[in-house]
Order: structure tokens, then C-alpha cells, then sequence
């Protein structure tokens, strides 16, 4: 089970990995926690979306996600409370952070009684979702970060209605900073029609390479993640093996993802130093 933010996020940092679990025959399910409403839009014909004009654009991207989910061959997505339960909070510090429904304002008990509910439905043995930055600060990623822990604690405890259900490992999404800034130097060689990266900060905060416990090679599957990507076409441009959000930025999709164990058995590294396969040891 992934616990992610917003539309495209699954897609952008954990498709492959999805992608390859799916194709390999393991139930996978992702939760969704708002549908994105604050996002930007970057085709300019579809700039009405937007939340100061029709503030439509979580019902368009409800529609892009179940696009993605094809392409990964995800089968199983879920609103976290439904769709339009809890919405985007935009970006730290802003006004859409005091929206009565923000995800960034959410009583965390609450929302994680809401996922722990889910946890018991599905069972999983692995739980992903951010780090406590949230990968790169945004609001939402940070509550996701703290309700996913708090969930995962809470379905395991009998004060709930229902059969408890213990999760064998937690996972946090990882970006080393080494892989990070190889990748900017290859960028900055080609960047396509976007504008190459100059630091770390302006692709993610970076995770340091020294808590990076695990390394899915998925690139069998980039392609699946390269059309689950397009599919989230209000927020993401792709351009052959390079992708930007609406900032312009040059990234490379990468179907070679990282991740960082939290909970469960100690993780047993392979030749290159790290743990291959989120199920080791289950």
C-alpha cells in the first residue's frame, strides 16, 4: 500500500516501483489523500481549471489519476475518506493552507483512524509513504508523512472496532542526493526543451545517501511509468527521457527508485549495499 498526496505524485516518484509489483502479481493499493485542487495548470487551454477560476481542477485530475492507474496497472486506488474529503493545501504558508477542509489542517487522529480503517480492509505486509519533510515540504506531503505512522501504529491496536492488523514494514520515499546531482550534471549537458537544474533544492530536498536503505530497479517498467506520467498532463510535461512541472525544471523520469526502511526487519543488502526488494525478509 502507497499513501501519497496528490494526483502525479505516485506516478512521478514510486511509478515504476507500483508498475513493477503490479506486473510481477502483487496486490497493490494506492491512496490518494486530495485531489490536487491547488495544483497549477500548464496547457494554457486548460487554465480555467484552476481554484480562482472554475476550481475544477480536482475533478479533472480524479480523471488523470484513473489514467495513470491503467498505465501502472494499479487496480485498487482509493480516496482517503472519499474524493474531496480533504483538499490540496497548497504550497507552505499560503492562504489555501486555512481552507476548512486542508489536508495540511486535518485532525491527525482523525485521518489516521480513516487509513488505519483502510489498512485493516486491505492487509498489507508494506507500507509507503514520504519521509517527515515530505520530500520536499509540501504540506501535504508532511501530513501524509505523519498520518501514514500514526495509521500504522492505530491499525494494531484493539481500541478500534474491527481485527487488528500488524504491517510487517514502513517505507519512506527516498531521493538520494548523490543520484540527484548526477542526474543535474547529465542535465545540464541536455535539458531538452526545459531549463536545467542548477542545485539539489531545485528538483527535491534530497535524501542523504547514508539513510537510503533500498533500491528498486525497475527499469523494465519505465515505460509504464513514462505514460503514467503523461496522463497527468495538467501538471507534468514529458519530452522523450526528460520531464517538467510547471516551474519549467528539467528532471530525468528514472525508473531506478529509493526508499528508506522505518519499521520492520533489518533490511539485507546486495552486492551494490542495498536492499532490493520492499519484501525482503517476509
Amino acid at each position: 500500500m502507497m499513501v501519497h498526496a496528490h494526483p502525479d505524485d505516485e506516478s512521478i516518484v514510486t511509478g515504476a516501483t507500483l508498475a513493477k509489483y503490479a506486473a510481477e502479481g502483487a496486490e497493490v493499493t494506492l491512496v490518494t489523500c486530495t485531489l490536487g485542487e491547488e495544483g497549477e495548470v500548464i496547457p494554457p487551454e486548460l487554465d480555467h481549471l484552476t481554484s480562482d477560476r472554475d476550481d475544477t481542477l480536482g475533478e479533472y485530475r480524479v480523471d488523470e489519476l484513473g489514467k495513470a492507474c491503467v498505465a501502472l496497472g494499479v487496480r485498487d486506488h482509493r480516496f482517503l475518506g472519499g474524493p474531496g474529503h480533504y483538499r490540496d493545501s497548497g504550497m507552505m504558508g499560503g492562504p489555501t493552507n486555512e481552507h476548512p477542509r486542508a489536508f495540511w489542517g486535518a485532525d491527525v487522529e482523525e485521518a489516521a483512524r480513516l487509513l488505519a480503517e483502510l489498512i485493516r480492509e486491505v492487509r498489507p505486509h508494506v507500507l509507503v509513504s514520504y519521509d517527515e519533510h515530505g520530500g520536499y515540504g509540501h504540506p501535504d506531503h508532511v501530513q501524509a508523512h505523519r498520518i501514514t505512522r500514526r495509521a500504522c501504529a492505530k491499525a494494531g491496536e484493539r481500541a478500534l472496532p474491527g481485527t487488528p492488523w500488524k504491517v510487517d514494514k514502513l517505507y519512506a520515499i527516498a531521493q538520494p542526493v548523490s543520484r540527484i546531482e548526477e542526474s543535474i550534471a547529465r542535465l545540464n549537458e541536455e535539458a531538452g526543451p526545459f531549463t536545467p537544474p542548477d542545485e539539489v533544492s531545485d528538483i527535491a530536498r534530497g535524501t542523504p545517501d547514508s539513510i537510503v536503505t533500498t533500491r528498486i530497479d525497475a527499469t523494465d517498467h519505465w515505460a509504464a511509468k513514462t505514460l503514467a506520467m503523461r496522463a497527468h498532463a495538467t501538471q507534468i510535461t514529458v519530452d522523450g527521457e526528460r520531464f517538467a512541472l510547471s516551474n519549467g525544471i528539467a528532471q530525468e523520469i528514472d525508473a531506478v527508485e529509493h526508499f528508506t526502511l522505518l519499521m520492520g526487519p533489518p533490511p539485507k543488502a546486495d552486492v551494490d549495499g542495498y536492499e532490493n526488494d520492499l519484501f525482503a525478509g517476509l
